[in-house]
């Protein structure tokens, strides 16, 4: 260690640091080679170096300046941090539960059809995800409803360098899950944990792909807070539509990412206990927060990952079969009740066979009151397909009670249903006058949120 004033006892002297530590350098310095690693080496341009000071054990040797002589203690450490046992009962080190868990994690990569001034072009979308079960031929992966949404190609590629081709077994909007499958097996599957039983407060930890492009980066913090409702706002890479969905998730400060979403969160267990899923930004300004992650409770989709597998889709939701809007307030005042205008009817579904028509005002689904399209969904997501339930409709000046036994939804419902809202919709731009009496939302599919 070097010392400013050689003229006062060494007790007395204050020590210069220099240091340049975190310094951007226009050119990135040359790094030694490592063996092994990742099959793609990120180059970062950061170099990080403190020049002085002592460090703890290992090894002595001097170094003399102007006849002062000082002894400096060179450290030594483990080269490598051994697998550890998830068995849900001993609390890990951060590189315990990355080095157990990153060869069940992979970066999930796809293309979208967009149109483009009349041009169809093709984009590269890129996401994270991570192996639930695997057997002696195949793996299923599970990620985001949102990365590979549109998505056509879809690679997964693994820390070792592999890649596979990835098909869609099936996936969930309203929740925002998805399950891929790969001709591969015998990989090493994570352990799904208790979401149940976190607590705020706890050590959690992500691997994912930031930017698509920082691979297997892993990421700390704490749960920040638990059953938080967040309104989640994308766009169809397909059809460019704006996309809403309510999610319950649970709050972290882990630093989250566009290319995350999909990834595992991790408790200090090495457990997978939610799958990363947004990052707060601010509506009005598109101003990105720092510290505010969100993930889905791993609890929350336990049931719905199961029904994917074996079914491709929810088995049991239910589906009414028309295209609805919120009556306007302007409308009120003339004594239309508030409620959910029906738009249009599917061919051969539950509200055709029930009586319900074009016109329609549902104000009540069994004993709750609706009044917006949101609170008519919430309303029947508390029954399964085939149930029987009472809607209250107002036609023609009287209310009256019809009884509809709910269909199931699947993908051949929402394929009709998405069909019924673009000939609905197309069916009103031709019209040559703009519809009178009320704001209406003609694309808005009853049943395929």
């Amino acid at each position: 260690m070097y010392y400013s004033d050689y003229n006062r006892p060494p007790e007395d002297r204050e020590p210069i640091i220099e240091t340049d530590q975190f310094h951007v350098h226009d050119e990135e310095p040359p790094k030694p080679k490592k063996k092994g690693g990742f099959g793609k080496i990120i180059a970062v341009g950061l170099c990080c170096a403190i020049i002085g000071g002592a460090v703890g054990g290992g090894g002595v040797w001097a170094a003399s300046r102007l006849g002062n002589t000082a002894t400096i203690y060179e450290g030594s450490r483990p080269s490598a941090v051994s697998l550890a046992n998830v068995d849900g009962k001993t609390v890990l080190s951060a590189e315990e539960v990355y080095a157990s868990n990153l060869e069940s994690v992979v970066g999930v990569n796809g293309n979208v059809t967009t149109n483009v001034w009349g041009q169809t072009v093709k984009n590269a979308v890129s996401g994270s995800g991570f192996v639930i079960s695997s057997n002696d031929t195949s793996s299923y992966i599970l990620t985001n409803y949102h990365v590979i949404d549109g998505v056509t190609d879809i690679t997964v590629f693994f820390s070792d360098g592999k890649s596979y081709d990835a098909t869609l077994v099936g996936g969930e909007e309203e929740n925002d899950i998805a399950v891929l499958k790969i001709e591969q097996g015998g990989l090493r599957p994570v352990v799904l944990g208790d979401s149940d039983a976190i607590n705020v407060g706890e050590n959690v930890y992500a691997i994912g792909n930031p930017l698509g492009e920082l691979t297997y980066t892993l990421t700390d913090g704490i749960v920040s807070a638990l059953d938080r409702l967040i309104t989640t706002t994308s766009t169809n890479p397909s059809t460019g539509a704006t996309e809403t969905a309510t999610l319950n998730v649970l709050q972290t400060n882990c630093d989250i990412n566009p290319g995350n979403s999909g990834g595992p969160l991790f408790d200090s267990y090495g457990n997978v206990v939610g799958i990363v899923t947004a990052k707060y930004t601010q509506s009005s300004s598109g101003v990105s927060a720092e510290g505010l992650g969100f993930a889905l409770p791993i609890n929350d989709v336990k049931g719905i990952i199961t029904d994917l597998i074996e079914n491709g889709y929810v088995t049991g939701k239910p589906n009414v079969g028309v295209l609805i809007s919120a009556v306007d307030e302007s409308v009120q005042r003339y004594g239309v009740p508030a409620g959910v205008e029906i738009m249009a009817i599917l061919d051969g579904s539950c509200a055709q066979k029930a009586g319900l028509q074009e016109g329609d005002i549902i104000t009540a689904v069994g004993d709750t009151q609706v009044t917006s399209e949101t609170q008519l969904q919430s309303a029947v997501k508390e029954y399964k397909a085939g149930d029987t339930v009472a809607f209250t409709i107002y036609r023609d000046g009287n209310t009256s009670t019809v009884n509809v036994t709910l269909d199931e939804d699947n993908q051949e419902r929402q394929d009709a249903m998405d069909q019924l809202s673009e000939e609905y919709t197309q069916q009103q731009q031709s019209q040559s006058q703009s519809q009178q009496g009320g704001n209406y939302y003609y694309n808005f599919p009853f049943g395929g949120w």
